[in-house]
């Protein structure tokens, strides 16, 4: 039934459509729906914290801080083991994954399943931020968008960043940053292509969370700067480099799992209690921790007394410093915690609020010196900024994000500073981002247009299934009946049950042929093992890699060890040429 409802739908559209015409309708829908997925991630995670207070108001605070993270991960584990069959995808790393080995392709079930998990993880009070579920359930509806339509794997990659530009943009209200984010971290590169669909989709996903959400983040006019304030910034620009290294790190190490020897819900329960025990001591680190964000934006530093077991001490100038340095440490490894422990969310809140409380850290510090008053809001909100540039290596993102959701574009000037600093000084440590980093670490996944464009090619549209097998007991005497019958150059010598034994290479043993003691030999003593063999599954960028490392030409594959045909290094770059051509024919649609 969808398989007809879908060719009836194309076959009019490409009658009575231009391809960008059709991809412009198709944005309009990702951000239509991209929006309606952050307002209910929005209602479901509001759910959830009424629960988890209606929870707590039966307990001392400090003992429900400690079970209640538990519940939140352990639900998640549970969803995601009995309901779910382990086919959710978490992380934007999975997303990018998918861009750059399965054709922008994403299972359908990561629609929904990131609300119900991170709604859980989060609403009861798991570390983490909701940016990372919303960004995986926006490129799902918009890879799944272009499945439905067929379109092509650049189509459905424009699709699945248009998604991911509107489920940001509808969390933060924030169109510009939702694009902008989607260009710098999923598409690596910013052109007017690929610029209006997503600013089409974004604008759309915001005025859906309006219409049904009205909840804004923060409510904040910053104020000028000072220049005898910008010595200042070029600290907090340092440190915040500093701060993305320790985030990049710490949090990456983490999330790679806790408890790894115990199977996953003693993982979920210990991991859980140990977070709730660093809850119980930093109460502000419950949930994403946007409350005490837009307290301190707002100016009431005391928010951070409450419910706190140092309440009393944190009268003491030095005391709140150095509990504020000691959030803004903390806040990175609960997250990862809460990660690795199994429960789903990201780390893109927590290194905001990373950033805002190492802002504060500045400010407050240097304000209780006497020697120069600096505005604290300001420094708040420029730290968010220099944190996010440097642990998501997306300057652009981390300026118009946090000018946007805080009123501060009259701070453009320090947002620049220190997000370029913080830009500067993490990438020195590392040339990727903390997703890019995890990804060529355990998946050996490289960024850029080349390796994207050649994961979209399907092996099996160019393997030569044309060949000749050969027998290792035959004469080479017989085997020249068989050359004179072909004009191959490569023939498998195959097994009984049609795995792959070993090849003839006709370049190898050329002069050898026309030697008379060659022809009472059998094939078994010409052939040899093949350098290298290639696996149906395997990515195309992996083939092209084999091929260059070893210098060859031709190379077998197998399915399931069987063998099943040859792939020539021609015919890849070939079919290579072919996608580029076609890539840019698409482009040019918006051009």
């Amino acid at each position: 039934m969808l398989k007809t409802l879908s060719y009836k739908i194309n076959r009019w559209r490409l009658k009575r459509n231009s391809q960008r015409n059709f991809l412009i309708y198709c944005s309009v829908f990702v951000g239509f729906m991209g929006g309606l997925a952050a307002v209910a991630l929005k209602f479901l995670v509001h759910l959830m914290e009424e629960l988890s207070r209606n929870i707590s108001s039966h307990l001392y605070y400090h003992i429900a801080y400690v079970f209640l993270p538990a519940i939140g991960i352990l639900g998640t584990v549970l969803y995601q083991h009995l309901i779910n069959r382990d086919k959710i995808e978490k992380g934007i790393g999975k997303v990018l994954i998918n861009i750059k080995k399965n054709r922008s392709n994403i299972k359908a079930n990561n629609i929904y399943s990131h609300l119900i998990t991170s709604s859980l993880t989060i609403g009861f009070g798991g570390s983490a931020g909701l940016e990372a579920p919303i960004v995986c359930t926006g490129t799902a509806i918009g890879s799944n968008v272009g499945k439905f339509f067929k379109l092509t794997p650049y189509e459905k990659t424009v699709l699945l960043a248009a998604g991911c530009s509107a489920g940001i943009a509808a969390v933060f209200n924030s169109p510009i940053a939702g694009v902008l984010f989607s260009l710098e971290i999923l598409i690596g590169e910013i052109t007017i292509p690929t610029f209006i669909p997503l600013l089409i989709a974004s604008a759309t996903g915001v005025v859906v969370s309006k219409l049904l959400y009205s909840g804004q983040l923060f409510h904040l006019v910053t104020e000028g700067w000072a220049m005898n304030a910008l010595p200042f910034y070029v600290l907090l620009g340092i440190l915040s480099g500093w701060i993305a290294i320790y985030i990049s790190k710490v949090g990456g190490k983490l999330e790679g799992g806790i408890l790894k020897k115990q199977n996953r819900y003693v993982r979920a329960v210990g991991g859980g209690v140990i977070l709730g025990l660093i809850i119980a001591v930093f109460p502000q680190l419950f949930g994403e921790g946007y409350h005490y964000l837009t307290e301190i934006l707002n100016g009431n530093i005391n928010v951070l007394k409450e419910e706190s077991f140092f309440a009393n001490w944190l009268s003491e100038p030095l005391i709140m410093l150095l509990f504020i340095g000691a959030l803004v440490f903390t806040k990175i490894i609960a997250a990862g915690i809460t990660i690795g422990a199994g429960g789903n969310g990201g780390t893109f809140a927590p290194t905001v609020f990373t950033g805002a409380f190492l802002g504060l850290f500045v400010a407050y510090g240097v304000n209780q010196t006497g020697l120069i008053h600096l505005n604290t809001v300001n420094f708040i909100a420029v730290g968010m900024a220099g944190a996010l540039a440097g642990v998501l290596h997306a300057p652009l993102t981390a300026i118009f994000l946090i000018a946007e959701i805080t009123g501060g574009y009259v701070l453009f000037i320090p947002l620049m500073i220190v997000s370029a600093m913080s830009y500067i000084i993490s990438r020195y440590s590392s040339p990727h981002n903390m997703y890019w980093s995890q990804l060529i670490h355990h998946n050996n996944i490289h960024p850029g247009q080349d390796y994207g464009m050649l994961n979209s090619i399907m092996l099996d549209s160019i393997i030569n299934r044309k060949y000749t097998p050969v027998d290792k007991q035959m004469p080479v005497g017989e085997f020249y009946q068989v050359l004179a019958k072909t004009d191959a150059n490569i023939f498998p010598v195959l097994k009984g049950d049609g795995s792959l034994e070993g090849v003839v290479l006709i370049d190898d043993i050329r002069r050898r042929l026309f030697n008379k003691d060659i022809a009472d030999e059998n094939i078994a003593d010409i052939m040899i093992e093949p350098p290298a063999i290639i696996d149906y599954d395997q990515p195309a960028s992996s083939v092209m890699d084999t091929f260059d490392a070893i210098d060859v030409w031709q190379l077998p594959v197998v399915k399931d060890d069987v063998f099943i045909g040859f792939i020539s290094k021609s015919a890849l770059l070939s079919k290579y040429r072919a996608v580029i051509i076609e890539q840019h024919k698409a482009s040019d649609l918006f051009a």
